[in-house]
Protein backbone atom coordinates (compact mmCIF):
# COMPACT_ATOMS: atom_id res chain seq x y z
CA UNK A 1 0.00 0.00 0.00
CA UNK A 2 3.05 2.01 0.45
CA UNK A 3 4.54 1.81 -2.65
CA UNK A 4 1.27 2.61 -4.54
CA UNK A 5 0.56 5.70 -2.20
CA UNK A 6 3.82 7.01 -2.84
CA UNK A 7 3.62 6.58 -6.79
CA UNK A 8 0.53 8.40 -6.29
CA UNK A 9 1.92 10.89 -4.89
CA UNK A 10 4.94 11.39 -7.44
CA UNK A 11 2.61 11.39 -10.17
CA UNK A 12 0.04 14.00 -8.92
CA UNK A 13 3.19 16.02 -8.62
CA UNK A 14 4.20 15.32 -12.09
CA UNK A 15 0.66 16.36 -13.45
CA UNK A 16 0.83 19.37 -11.45
CA UNK A 17 3.92 20.28 -13.69
CA UNK A 18 3.27 18.87 -16.86
CA UNK A 19 -0.59 20.06 -16.80
CA UNK A 20 1.12 23.77 -16.09
CA UNK A 21 -0.12 26.00 -18.78
CA UNK A 22 3.97 26.81 -20.43
CA UNK A 23 4.78 23.08 -20.22
CA UNK A 24 1.40 22.18 -21.73
CA UNK A 25 2.34 24.50 -24.69
CA UNK A 26 5.86 23.22 -25.50
CA UNK A 27 4.63 20.17 -25.07
CA UNK A 28 2.40 20.59 -27.59
CA UNK A 29 5.14 22.42 -29.62
CA UNK A 30 7.45 19.45 -29.22
CA UNK A 31 5.42 16.71 -30.61
CA UNK A 32 4.15 19.12 -33.62
CA UNK A 33 7.59 19.90 -34.77
CA UNK A 34 8.58 16.19 -33.90
CA UNK A 35 6.18 14.49 -35.96
CA UNK A 36 7.16 17.30 -39.04
CA UNK A 37 10.94 16.03 -38.45
CA UNK A 38 10.09 12.40 -38.68
CA UNK A 39 8.10 12.77 -41.77
CA UNK A 40 11.12 13.84 -43.21
CA UNK A 41 12.94 11.01 -44.87
CA UNK A 42 16.78 10.42 -42.95
CA UNK A 43 15.98 13.18 -39.93
CA UNK A 44 15.22 10.77 -37.45
CA UNK A 45 14.75 11.02 -33.78
CA UNK A 46 18.34 11.47 -32.67
CA UNK A 47 19.02 14.33 -35.63
CA UNK A 48 15.37 15.85 -35.02
CA UNK A 49 16.49 16.55 -31.41
CA UNK A 50 19.77 17.62 -31.82
CA UNK A 51 18.29 20.06 -34.55
CA UNK A 52 15.81 21.26 -32.16
CA UNK A 53 18.04 21.41 -29.23
CA UNK A 54 19.20 24.89 -29.33
CA UNK A 55 15.24 26.05 -29.58
CA UNK A 56 15.07 25.21 -25.51
CA UNK A 57 17.82 28.16 -24.76
CA UNK A 58 16.85 30.06 -21.99
CA UNK A 59 14.01 27.89 -20.75
CA UNK A 60 13.35 26.23 -17.71
CA UNK A 61 14.91 23.38 -17.36
CA UNK A 62 11.72 21.50 -16.65
CA UNK A 63 9.78 22.81 -19.91
CA UNK A 64 13.10 22.39 -21.49
CA UNK A 65 13.21 18.74 -20.96
CA UNK A 66 9.42 18.23 -21.76
CA UNK A 67 9.50 19.71 -24.86
CA UNK A 68 12.34 17.98 -25.90
CA UNK A 69 11.11 14.75 -24.62
CA UNK A 70 7.76 15.77 -26.95
CA UNK A 71 10.06 16.11 -30.10
CA UNK A 72 11.34 12.42 -29.33
CA UNK A 73 8.46 10.82 -28.97
CA UNK A 74 6.74 13.14 -31.80
CA UNK A 75 9.61 11.88 -34.56
CA UNK A 76 8.49 8.23 -33.51
CA UNK A 77 5.31 8.99 -34.42
CA UNK A 78 6.62 11.05 -37.74
CA UNK A 79 8.65 8.75 -38.97
CA UNK A 80 5.77 6.38 -40.29
CA UNK A 81 4.25 8.91 -42.28
CA UNK A 82 6.90 8.39 -44.93
CA UNK A 83 7.03 5.07 -44.54
CA UNK A 84 3.18 4.21 -45.23
CA UNK A 85 2.89 7.14 -47.66
CA UNK A 86 6.25 6.36 -50.13
CA UNK A 87 8.12 3.58 -48.61
CA UNK A 88 10.73 5.49 -47.60
CA UNK A 89 11.60 5.00 -43.89
CA UNK A 90 11.81 7.98 -42.10
CA UNK A 91 14.14 6.26 -39.15
CA UNK A 92 15.89 2.89 -38.70
CA UNK A 93 12.97 1.93 -35.91
CA UNK A 94 10.28 2.38 -38.68
CA UNK A 95 11.74 0.02 -41.70
CA UNK A 96 9.11 -2.16 -40.91
CA UNK A 97 6.31 0.48 -40.90
CA UNK A 98 7.64 0.46 -45.45
CA UNK A 99 7.00 -3.23 -45.59
CA UNK A 100 3.83 -3.60 -44.43
CA UNK A 101 2.45 -0.31 -44.30
CA UNK A 102 2.98 0.54 -47.86
CA UNK A 103 1.35 -2.59 -49.22
CA UNK A 104 -1.63 -1.65 -47.13
CA UNK A 105 -1.48 1.86 -48.73
CA UNK A 106 -1.64 0.31 -52.51
CA UNK A 107 -4.40 -1.87 -51.77
CA UNK A 108 -6.86 1.76 -50.26
CA UNK A 109 -6.12 1.13 -46.61
CA UNK A 110 -3.66 4.01 -46.35
CA UNK A 111 -6.56 5.09 -43.58
CA UNK A 112 -6.74 2.24 -41.72
CA UNK A 113 -2.76 1.96 -41.43
CA UNK A 114 -2.34 5.51 -40.17
CA UNK A 115 -5.02 5.08 -37.66
CA UNK A 116 -3.83 1.51 -36.45
CA UNK A 117 -0.19 3.53 -36.15
CA UNK A 118 -1.84 6.26 -34.18
CA UNK A 119 -3.50 3.43 -32.08
CA UNK A 120 -0.57 1.38 -31.42
CA UNK A 121 2.07 4.40 -30.88
CA UNK A 122 -0.19 5.59 -28.47
CA UNK A 123 -0.78 2.60 -26.77
CA UNK A 124 2.91 1.51 -26.94
CA UNK A 125 3.85 5.01 -25.38
CA UNK A 126 1.47 4.93 -22.64
CA UNK A 127 1.97 1.25 -21.90
CA UNK A 128 6.11 1.83 -21.65
CA UNK A 129 5.13 5.55 -19.25
CA UNK A 130 2.89 2.88 -16.75
CA UNK A 131 6.28 0.47 -16.81
CA UNK A 132 8.17 3.67 -16.25
CA UNK A 133 6.75 4.60 -13.60
CA UNK A 134 6.04 1.50 -11.70
CA UNK A 135 9.19 -0.44 -12.81
CA UNK A 136 12.07 1.86 -13.47
CA UNK A 137 14.39 0.90 -10.62
CA UNK A 138 13.64 -2.77 -11.21
CA UNK A 139 13.94 -2.76 -15.30
CA UNK A 140 17.18 -1.00 -14.52
CA UNK A 141 18.84 -3.66 -12.63
CA UNK A 142 17.71 -5.92 -14.50
CA UNK A 143 19.77 -4.23 -17.15
CA UNK A 144 22.57 -4.42 -15.16
CA UNK A 145 23.18 -7.99 -15.29
CA UNK A 146 23.87 -7.82 -19.17
CA UNK A 147 27.36 -7.91 -19.86
CA UNK A 148 29.08 -7.62 -23.27
CA UNK A 149 28.19 -11.62 -23.46
CA UNK A 150 24.42 -11.22 -23.07
CA UNK A 151 24.53 -8.40 -25.53
CA UNK A 152 26.52 -10.28 -28.05
CA UNK A 153 24.13 -13.07 -27.86
CA UNK A 154 20.85 -10.83 -28.08
CA UNK A 155 21.68 -9.30 -31.51
CA UNK A 156 22.73 -12.72 -32.74
CA UNK A 157 19.06 -13.49 -31.47
CA UNK A 158 17.89 -10.59 -33.37
CA UNK A 159 19.44 -11.83 -36.74
CA UNK A 160 18.78 -15.19 -36.32
CA UNK A 161 15.10 -14.40 -35.67
CA UNK A 162 13.92 -12.43 -38.37
CA UNK A 163 16.23 -14.46 -40.82
CA UNK A 164 14.01 -17.69 -39.88
CA UNK A 165 10.99 -16.09 -39.77
CA UNK A 166 10.76 -12.90 -42.48
CA UNK A 167 10.34 -13.45 -46.01
CA UNK A 168 9.87 -17.05 -47.56
CA UNK A 169 13.31 -18.41 -47.47
CA UNK A 170 15.61 -18.83 -44.27
CA UNK A 171 18.45 -19.48 -46.19
CA UNK A 172 18.34 -15.83 -47.82
CA UNK A 173 17.53 -14.31 -44.68
CA UNK A 174 20.61 -15.44 -43.37
CA UNK A 175 22.37 -14.39 -46.55
CA UNK A 176 20.81 -10.69 -46.26
CA UNK A 177 21.61 -11.01 -42.36
CA UNK A 178 25.13 -11.90 -43.30
CA UNK A 179 25.51 -9.75 -46.25
CA UNK A 180 24.65 -6.53 -43.67
CA UNK A 181 27.02 -7.34 -41.29
CA UNK A 182 30.15 -7.40 -43.88
CA UNK A 183 28.39 -3.93 -45.34
CA UNK A 184 28.28 -2.63 -41.52
CA UNK A 185 32.46 -4.17 -41.07
CA UNK A 186 33.25 -0.78 -43.95
CA UNK A 187 35.46 2.05 -42.04
CA UNK A 188 37.51 1.97 -39.10
CA UNK A 189 38.47 -1.28 -36.75
CA UNK A 190 36.28 -0.64 -33.17
CA UNK A 191 39.55 -3.09 -31.74
CA UNK A 192 42.76 -1.93 -33.75
CA UNK A 193 41.86 1.46 -35.41
CA UNK A 194 42.98 0.17 -38.55
CA UNK A 195 41.07 0.83 -41.79
CA UNK A 196 39.00 -2.03 -43.39
CA UNK A 197 37.83 -2.54 -46.71
CA UNK A 198 38.06 1.57 -47.87
CA UNK A 199 40.30 0.79 -50.49
CA UNK A 200 41.78 4.14 -49.98
CA UNK A 201 38.93 6.57 -49.75
CA UNK A 202 38.46 9.17 -47.00
CA UNK A 203 34.75 9.00 -47.43
CA UNK A 204 34.56 5.66 -46.32
CA UNK A 205 36.38 5.63 -43.11
CA UNK A 206 32.95 6.63 -41.28
CA UNK A 207 31.55 3.37 -42.68
CA UNK A 208 28.24 2.83 -44.58
CA UNK A 209 25.66 4.40 -42.57
CA UNK A 210 22.55 2.42 -42.41
CA UNK A 211 20.15 5.47 -42.90
CA UNK A 212 21.18 5.90 -46.70
CA UNK A 213 20.85 2.01 -46.83
CA UNK A 214 17.45 1.86 -46.03
CA UNK A 215 16.20 5.12 -48.01
CA UNK A 216 17.95 2.99 -51.22
CA UNK A 217 16.99 -0.35 -50.21
CA UNK A 218 13.25 0.91 -49.29
CA UNK A 219 12.26 4.26 -50.98
CA UNK A 220 14.32 4.28 -54.30
CA UNK A 221 14.28 0.52 -54.68
CA UNK A 222 10.36 0.78 -54.70
CA UNK A 223 10.42 3.80 -56.97
CA UNK A 224 12.48 1.88 -59.68
CA UNK A 225 10.06 -1.27 -59.31
CA UNK A 226 7.05 1.07 -60.08
CA UNK A 227 8.32 3.20 -62.20
CA UNK A 228 9.17 -0.41 -64.31
CA UNK A 229 5.37 -0.55 -64.30
CA UNK A 230 4.04 2.90 -64.55
CA UNK A 231 0.94 2.39 -67.00
CA UNK A 232 -0.32 -0.19 -64.45
CA UNK A 233 -1.15 2.41 -61.72
CA UNK A 234 -3.13 4.67 -61.30
CA UNK A 235 -3.94 6.03 -57.79
CA UNK A 236 -6.88 8.27 -58.81
CA UNK A 237 -8.93 5.19 -58.96
CA UNK A 238 -8.64 5.29 -54.80
CA UNK A 239 -11.74 6.93 -53.15
CA UNK A 240 -11.70 8.09 -49.98
CA UNK A 241 -14.73 6.92 -47.68
CA UNK A 242 -15.32 7.47 -43.73
CA UNK A 243 -14.99 3.53 -42.88
CA UNK A 244 -12.14 2.78 -45.21
CA UNK A 245 -10.11 6.26 -42.39
CA UNK A 246 -10.29 3.37 -39.81
CA UNK A 247 -9.47 -0.15 -38.86
CA UNK A 248 -12.50 -2.73 -39.64
CA UNK A 249 -13.08 -4.98 -37.16
CA UNK A 250 -11.25 -7.76 -38.36
CA UNK A 251 -7.90 -5.56 -38.04
CA UNK A 252 -8.77 -4.82 -34.35
CA UNK A 253 -8.92 -8.26 -33.45
CA UNK A 254 -5.52 -9.14 -35.26
CA UNK A 255 -3.74 -6.63 -33.94
CA UNK A 256 -4.49 -6.18 -30.35
CA UNK A 257 -2.30 -9.22 -29.12
CA UNK A 258 0.51 -7.45 -31.93
CA UNK A 259 0.38 -4.78 -29.62
CA UNK A 260 0.40 -5.68 -26.12
CA UNK A 261 3.14 -8.39 -26.80
CA UNK A 262 4.69 -5.19 -28.82
CA UNK A 263 4.65 -2.91 -25.92
CA UNK A 264 5.98 -5.36 -23.61
CA UNK A 265 8.92 -6.26 -26.16
CA UNK A 266 9.56 -2.51 -26.73
CA UNK A 267 10.20 -1.47 -22.92
CA UNK A 268 12.26 -4.40 -22.36
CA UNK A 269 14.62 -3.58 -25.10
CA UNK A 270 14.53 0.09 -24.81
CA UNK A 271 15.51 -0.59 -20.97
CA UNK A 272 19.15 -2.00 -22.59
CA UNK A 273 21.38 -0.05 -22.94
CA UNK A 274 22.29 0.74 -27.09
CA UNK A 275 19.77 -1.73 -28.26
CA UNK A 276 16.99 1.02 -29.23
CA UNK A 277 13.96 1.28 -30.51
CA UNK A 278 15.06 -0.42 -33.82
CA UNK A 279 15.92 -3.44 -32.37
CA UNK A 280 12.64 -3.65 -30.57
CA UNK A 281 10.66 -3.65 -34.17
CA UNK A 282 12.45 -5.80 -35.82
CA UNK A 283 11.87 -8.53 -32.63
CA UNK A 284 8.56 -7.61 -32.27
CA UNK A 285 8.00 -8.09 -36.25
CA UNK A 286 9.75 -11.25 -35.71
CA UNK A 287 7.43 -12.22 -33.13
CA UNK A 288 4.05 -11.16 -35.21
CA UNK A 289 5.47 -13.42 -38.04
CA UNK A 290 5.73 -16.48 -36.01
CA UNK A 291 2.37 -15.84 -34.02
CA UNK A 292 0.36 -15.04 -37.23
CA UNK A 293 -2.61 -16.87 -38.60
CA UNK A 294 -2.20 -14.98 -41.80
CA UNK A 295 1.22 -15.36 -42.81
CA UNK A 296 0.09 -15.04 -46.68
CA UNK A 297 0.02 -11.79 -45.76
CA UNK A 298 3.32 -10.85 -44.62
CA UNK A 299 5.06 -8.57 -46.63
CA UNK A 300 1.82 -7.57 -48.27
CA UNK A 301 0.11 -5.54 -45.74
CA UNK A 302 -0.67 -7.46 -42.79
CA UNK A 303 -2.64 -5.02 -40.38
CA UNK A 304 -0.64 -6.80 -37.25
CA UNK A 305 2.84 -6.65 -38.74
CA UNK A 306 2.49 -2.94 -38.68
CA UNK A 307 0.67 -2.56 -35.12
CA UNK A 308 3.61 -4.71 -33.39
CA UNK A 309 6.36 -3.04 -34.20
CA UNK A 310 4.68 0.62 -34.09
CA UNK A 311 3.60 -0.27 -30.24
CA UNK A 312 7.27 -1.34 -29.84
CA UNK A 313 9.39 1.27 -30.91
CA UNK A 314 7.23 3.66 -29.05
CA UNK A 315 7.68 1.51 -26.23
CA UNK A 316 11.43 1.59 -26.25
CA UNK A 317 11.30 4.85 -26.53
CA UNK A 318 10.08 5.49 -23.07
CA UNK A 319 11.82 2.39 -21.85
CA UNK A 320 15.49 3.69 -23.06
CA UNK A 321 15.03 6.85 -20.30
CA UNK A 322 14.99 4.09 -17.49
CA UNK A 323 18.72 3.55 -17.86
CA UNK A 324 19.22 7.41 -18.44
CA UNK A 325 16.70 8.46 -15.31
CA UNK A 326 17.75 6.15 -12.74
CA UNK A 327 21.43 5.55 -14.02
CA UNK A 328 22.78 8.06 -16.09
CA UNK A 329 23.54 5.89 -18.61
CA UNK A 330 21.49 6.52 -22.27
CA UNK A 331 19.45 3.84 -23.55
CA UNK A 332 19.97 5.13 -27.33
CA UNK A 333 21.23 7.75 -29.34
CA UNK A 334 18.70 10.19 -28.67
CA UNK A 335 18.66 9.86 -24.93
CA UNK A 336 22.60 10.51 -25.32
CA UNK A 337 21.71 13.78 -26.40
CA UNK A 338 18.37 14.14 -23.65
CA UNK A 339 21.48 13.60 -21.45
CA UNK A 340 23.97 16.54 -22.97
CA UNK A 341 20.42 18.70 -22.50
CA UNK A 342 20.31 17.31 -18.73
CA UNK A 343 24.54 18.95 -18.11
CA UNK A 344 23.50 21.87 -20.47
CA UNK A 345 21.65 22.83 -17.83
CA UNK A 346 23.65 21.36 -14.32
CA UNK A 347 21.22 18.72 -14.18
CA UNK A 348 23.07 14.80 -13.58
CA UNK A 349 20.53 11.95 -13.93
CA UNK A 350 21.09 9.08 -11.43
CA UNK A 351 19.49 8.08 -8.39
CA UNK A 352 19.49 11.02 -6.82
CA UNK A 353 17.33 12.87 -9.36
CA UNK A 354 14.19 11.36 -8.14
CA UNK A 355 15.24 12.90 -4.65
CA UNK A 356 16.89 16.22 -5.48
CA UNK A 357 14.73 16.97 -8.75
CA UNK A 358 11.36 15.06 -8.16
CA UNK A 359 9.29 18.02 -9.78
CA UNK A 360 11.34 17.56 -13.09
CA UNK A 361 11.85 13.42 -13.04
CA UNK A 362 7.81 13.21 -12.24
CA UNK A 363 7.27 16.00 -14.46
CA UNK A 364 9.03 14.74 -17.45
CA UNK A 365 7.24 11.49 -16.91
CA UNK A 366 3.82 12.81 -16.79
CA UNK A 367 4.29 14.55 -20.04
CA UNK A 368 4.81 11.65 -21.57
CA UNK A 369 0.99 10.64 -20.82
CA UNK A 370 -0.12 14.39 -22.02
CA UNK A 371 2.73 13.93 -25.49
CA UNK A 372 0.95 11.16 -26.31
CA UNK A 373 -2.70 11.80 -25.77
CA UNK A 374 -1.21 15.11 -28.33
CA UNK A 375 0.04 12.98 -30.45
CA UNK A 376 -2.94 10.52 -31.40
CA UNK A 377 -5.31 13.21 -31.55
CA UNK A 378 -3.13 14.97 -33.89
CA UNK A 379 -2.05 12.51 -36.07
CA UNK A 380 -6.38 11.26 -36.10
CA UNK A 381 -7.11 14.57 -37.12
CA UNK A 382 -4.63 14.62 -40.31
CA UNK A 383 -5.30 11.35 -41.51
CA UNK A 384 -7.21 12.77 -44.35
CA UNK A 385 -4.53 14.35 -45.33
CA UNK A 386 -2.42 11.55 -45.41
CA UNK A 387 -4.70 9.87 -47.54
CA UNK A 388 -5.06 12.35 -50.27
CA UNK A 389 -1.64 11.92 -51.23
CA UNK A 390 -2.11 8.40 -52.44
CA UNK A 391 -4.54 9.78 -54.94
CA UNK A 392 -1.49 11.38 -56.62
CA UNK A 393 -1.04 9.76 -59.92
CA UNK A 394 1.81 7.15 -59.97
CA UNK A 395 3.79 8.98 -62.94
CA UNK A 396 3.96 12.59 -60.44
CA UNK A 397 4.42 10.63 -56.88
CA UNK A 398 7.49 8.12 -58.17
CA UNK A 399 9.84 11.41 -59.18
CA UNK A 400 8.59 13.11 -56.02
CA UNK A 401 9.57 10.04 -53.99
CA UNK A 402 13.40 9.94 -56.24
CA UNK A 403 13.49 13.46 -55.02
CA UNK A 404 12.37 13.38 -51.75
CA UNK A 405 15.00 10.03 -51.32
CA UNK A 406 18.11 12.16 -52.92
CA UNK A 407 17.51 15.21 -50.64
CA UNK A 408 16.91 12.77 -47.01
CA UNK A 409 19.91 11.11 -48.21
CA UNK A 410 22.00 14.59 -48.40
CA UNK A 411 20.67 16.17 -45.71
CA UNK A 412 22.17 13.50 -43.25
CA UNK A 413 25.62 14.87 -43.35
CA UNK A 414 24.96 17.71 -46.21
CA UNK A 415 27.51 14.62 -48.10
CA UNK A 416 27.16 13.37 -51.47
CA UNK A 417 28.50 10.69 -50.64
CA UNK A 418 25.73 9.58 -48.45
CA UNK A 419 23.55 9.95 -51.73
CA UNK A 420 25.97 7.47 -54.27
CA UNK A 421 25.60 5.14 -50.88
CA UNK A 422 21.76 5.97 -51.22
CA UNK A 423 21.69 5.26 -54.89
CA UNK A 424 23.50 2.16 -54.96
CA UNK A 425 21.29 0.64 -52.41
CA UNK A 426 18.43 1.63 -54.29
CA UNK A 427 19.81 0.03 -57.29
CA UNK A 428 20.33 -3.22 -55.28
CA UNK A 429 16.78 -2.94 -53.78
CA UNK A 430 15.39 -2.92 -56.85
CA UNK A 431 16.91 -6.15 -57.66
CA UNK A 432 16.56 -7.70 -54.12
CA UNK A 433 13.06 -7.07 -54.50
CA UNK A 434 12.99 -8.47 -57.68
CA UNK A 435 14.01 -12.03 -56.60
CA UNK A 436 12.08 -11.85 -53.24
CA UNK A 437 15.14 -11.41 -50.93
CA UNK A 438 13.97 -10.20 -47.15
CA UNK A 439 15.99 -6.30 -47.57
CA UNK A 440 14.86 -6.02 -43.79
CA UNK A 441 17.14 -8.70 -42.71
CA UNK A 442 19.64 -7.00 -44.06
CA UNK A 443 19.10 -3.18 -42.30
CA UNK A 444 18.93 -5.40 -38.95
CA UNK A 445 22.61 -7.00 -39.67
CA UNK A 446 23.65 -3.39 -40.75
CA UNK A 447 22.50 -1.72 -37.69
CA UNK A 448 23.72 -4.22 -35.31
CA UNK A 449 26.87 -5.10 -36.61
CA UNK A 450 28.91 -2.55 -34.90
CA UNK A 451 27.21 -3.67 -31.56
CA UNK A 452 27.66 -7.16 -32.53
CA UNK A 453 31.75 -7.17 -33.13
CA UNK A 454 32.30 -4.63 -29.98
CA UNK A 455 30.84 -6.96 -27.53
CA UNK A 456 32.47 -10.13 -29.25
CA UNK A 457 35.91 -8.28 -28.60
CA UNK A 458 34.47 -7.36 -25.43
CA UNK A 459 33.06 -10.79 -24.23
CA UNK A 460 36.42 -12.52 -25.41
CA UNK A 461 38.91 -10.09 -23.58
CA UNK A 462 36.69 -11.16 -20.40
CA UNK A 463 37.40 -14.97 -20.58
CA UNK A 464 40.81 -14.11 -22.37
CA UNK A 465 39.44 -15.98 -25.72
CA UNK A 466 37.73 -18.78 -24.26
CA UNK A 467 34.08 -18.62 -26.15
CA UNK A 468 32.66 -20.64 -24.20
CA UNK A 469 31.52 -17.79 -22.27
CA UNK A 470 28.61 -17.20 -24.10
CA UNK A 471 27.21 -20.59 -23.52
CA UNK A 472 28.10 -20.96 -19.76
CA UNK A 473 26.42 -17.55 -18.12
CA UNK A 474 22.66 -18.77 -18.61
CA UNK A 475 21.14 -15.18 -19.62
CA UNK A 476 23.35 -15.34 -23.31
CA UNK A 477 22.85 -19.37 -23.36
CA UNK A 478 19.04 -18.63 -23.11
CA UNK A 479 19.26 -15.97 -26.23
CA UNK A 480 21.01 -17.82 -28.32
CA UNK A 481 18.86 -21.21 -28.17
CA UNK A 482 15.86 -18.94 -29.10
CA UNK A 483 18.07 -17.06 -31.96
CA UNK A 484 19.03 -20.98 -33.05
CA UNK A 485 15.24 -21.95 -32.96
CA UNK A 486 13.66 -19.52 -34.37
CA UNK A 487 16.03 -19.63 -37.60
CA UNK A 488 15.37 -23.57 -37.64
CA UNK A 489 11.50 -23.34 -37.34
CA UNK A 490 10.94 -22.67 -40.82
CA UNK A 491 13.41 -25.76 -41.68
CA UNK A 492 11.69 -28.02 -39.01
CA UNK A 493 7.83 -26.63 -40.07
CA UNK A 494 8.78 -27.48 -43.84
CA UNK A 495 9.87 -31.30 -42.46
CA UNK A 496 6.47 -31.97 -40.62
CA UNK A 497 4.88 -30.64 -43.37
CA UNK A 498 5.99 -33.41 -46.14
CA UNK A 499 6.31 -36.19 -42.55
CA UNK A 500 2.46 -35.48 -42.36
CA UNK A 501 1.81 -35.48 -46.58
CA UNK A 502 3.43 -38.43 -46.62
CA UNK A 503 1.36 -40.47 -43.92
CA UNK A 504 -1.42 -39.11 -45.18
CA UNK A 505 -1.36 -40.66 -48.24
CA UNK A 506 -0.29 -44.00 -46.94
Amino acid sequence: MTFFSELLSNLQLGFGVALTPVNLLFCGVGVTLGTILGALPGIGSVTGVAILLPLTFGMDPTTAIIMLAGIYFGVMYGATISSVLLNTPGDAAVVISSIEGYPLARAGKAGAAFSMNAIASFCGGTIGAVFLNLGAPVMASFALKFGPPEYFSLMVMAILALAGLAGNSAVKGLIMGALGLFISTVGVDVAHGTLRFTYDNVYMMNGIGFLPVAIGLFGLGEALIQLEKIKDLDFLKIKIKLRDLLPSMEDWLRSRGAIGRGSLIGFVIGVLPAAGATLASFLSYATESKLTKHPEDLGKGAIEGLAGPEAANNAAAAGSLVPMLTLGVPGSGTTAVLLGAFMMYGLQPGPLLFKEHPDLAWGVIASMYVGNVMLVSLNTVFIPLFVRVMRVPSSLLMPIVVGLTVLGAYSLQNSMVDVWIMTCAGIAGYFIKKYDYPATTLILGLVLGPLTEINFIRAMSLSNGDPSIFITRPISLALLIVGFLSVSFPFFKKYLQLFFKKNKSN
